[in-house]
């Protein structure tokens, strides 16, 4: 007999084929990996119990002058706030234009711009349609700056509870989104309308925008075939991405004040929100692959899992795609909606110190990562509430589980008979482990368990690979390492 370690990478893969994720884990669920040992991610409780109206898209967090917390919860029709009590504040500004809070397909005839494609041929998915709205939020000092898309003003509220945002004054309209840059200055994109024009404020004043030989306003129009989705600080720079490239802006000083340079074609966001900054730079979800600025060029991001996201992902719905980074576990976490479901209702994420990937099943619409608060705060599109995120153990009737890909016992040559397991856990009986065998690749699979971790596990079954599974069976702070089965010759088939 021979006692073979199923010593699986960290990490889940799921490219190509069933038989390509041989020797990995290949589906999960609120599962990470940290120093190579499988462990549950901590489960969420509510923050607050007031919900919105409509379905959170978007999320700022922010610490005031008076050291006071707040959060920012942008709608498809409202602005709310929630001070530090968690008590909810309709800041929504006054005659605020409401946008769409699912995506519009218009492929059929009529849609799109007449006389812009070629007759006959399909339109490119990109320029149709109307996108789901989200709002591009930052802080002026210790106030909430915002934009929604469909509305395309630029709004200031000022900490008074009592009153709703209002329009900055002398500020471009038609915006799609904003940014407020390491300079100081409040960078418009899309301005007056024009989807490739970035319009910036003067220096510490936001109320000016008309260049003159006096302040430090200005304008220029990206030479792109895309138009801009978001900008974001990084590098000392302000990030722009379209919807095909990416560009940066670098503060020069008087008279031109930013620099423009294109940094990345074929590169483009999926999404207004699908970006987020964290040590390495910024990361970003393309519509076919993911991307990495970290000064320099833009970079593509391999991927163990993109073939599984992007062939189940639904394409109308991109536009709610989000990204938030949760530091203290090195991740990024992109929330999308499957292509059965027209909300976010999965995950995929990626550990930038590890360079792994997980997938997941959860229903999450905006977010942001701790520091101003404890813990990551998230929206729940189903009961349109807020929710701290990695706190005890609680998921809602959710399960963490991992799943490997097939492991071959002995060359996969000969039938092999499993006797044993003995599990590497930290505390057993806090998992189950399920064990499913094929004689063949594409061969009907067999199921053994589930076992409660023991030490050893007795077991009784044969073939020429084996997949493992790995469930919750307590919930708690688990850990799973590198199990051992028994194994022997069990003949010919």
């Amino acid at each position: 007999m021979a006692l073979i370690p199923l010593d699986i990478p960290a990490g889940i893969y799921r490219n190509g084929t069933d038989l390509q994720s041989q020797g990995r884990w290949r589906d999960s669920n609120l599962v990470r990996w940290h120093d190579g040992t499988m462990q549950p991610v901590q489960g969420w409780r509510v923050r607050s119990d007031t919900p919105t109206l409509d379905i959170t898209r978007s999320m700022k967090v922010w610490l005031d002058n008076s050291s006071n917390r707040w959060i920012a919860a942008g709608t498809y029709r409202n602005l709310y706030v929630y001070d530090d009590d968690s008590v909810q504040h309709n800041i929504t500004p006054v005659g605020l234009t409401a946008g769409t809070e699912t995506a519009i397909d218009s492929t059929s005839f009529g849609g799109g711009t007449y006389g812009y494609d070629p007759y006959g041929e399909p339109r490119p998915e990109s320029t149709l349609g109307l996108s789901s709205t989200t709002w591009s939020m930052d802080t002026w000092g210790q106030y909430l700056v915002a934009c929604s898309n469909a509305d395309g003003k630029l709004y200031e509220w000022q900490l008074n509870t009592s009153t709703p945002a209002a329009v900055i004054a002398n500020a471009p309209t038609g915006n799609v989104s904003m940014m407020v840059t390491d300079e100081r200055f409040l960078m418009a994109f899309g301005a007056g309308g024009n989807p490739r024009k970035i319009q910036w404020s003067d220096r510490e004043d936001n109320t000016v925008w008309t260049p003159a030989a006096t302040n430090e306003a200005g304008d220029i129009e990206l030479q792109t075939s895309g138009v801009i989705q978001s900008g974001v600080r990084v590098q000392n720079q302000a990030l722009i991405l379209t919807t095909t490239d990416a560009h940066t802006a670098t503060y020069s000083g008087p008279p031109y004040v930013y620099g423009v340079e294109r940094v990345g074609t074929s590169c483009g966001s999926v999404s207004k929100q699908g970006v987020a900054v964290v040590d390495m730079g910024a990361v970003w979800m393309g519509r076919e692959s993911f991307f990495v600025y970290s000064g320099g060029t833009v970079q593509e991001l391999s991927s163990d899992v993109a073939d599984y996201i992007y062939s189940d992902i639904n394409v109308g719905q991109m536009s709610k795609i989000v990204a938030v980074s949760n530091a203290k576990f090195s991740e990024i976490r992109w929330f999308y909606p499957s292509d059965a479901s027209t909300e976010n209702d999965r995950y995929v994420s990626f550990n930038y110190q590890e360079n792994t990937w997980t997938i997941g099943k959860l229903a999450r619409t905006a977010g942001s990562d701790a520091g101003v608060y404890r813990f990551p705060i998230y929206s729940n599109p189903t009961d349109k509430l807020l929710y701290e995120h990695e706190v005890g153990f609680n998921y809602g009737g959710l399960k963490p589980y991992a799943e490997s890909g097939p492991i071959m016992l002995g060359s996969g040559d000969n039938v092999m008979s499993v006797t044993q397991m003995i599990p590497d856990e930290r505390n057993q009986g806090d998992v189950t482990a399920t064990l499913k065998t094929r004689f063949y690749p594409n061969d009907t699979e067999r199921s053994y368990g589930p076992y409660t971790m023991g030490n050893p596990v007795s077991l009784r079954l044969t073939g020429r690979q084996i997949r493992l599974r790995i469930d919750t069976l307590i919930d708690g702070d688990w850990r799973v390492g590198i199990n051992r089965i028994e194994v022997k010759a069990g003949g010919n088939r």
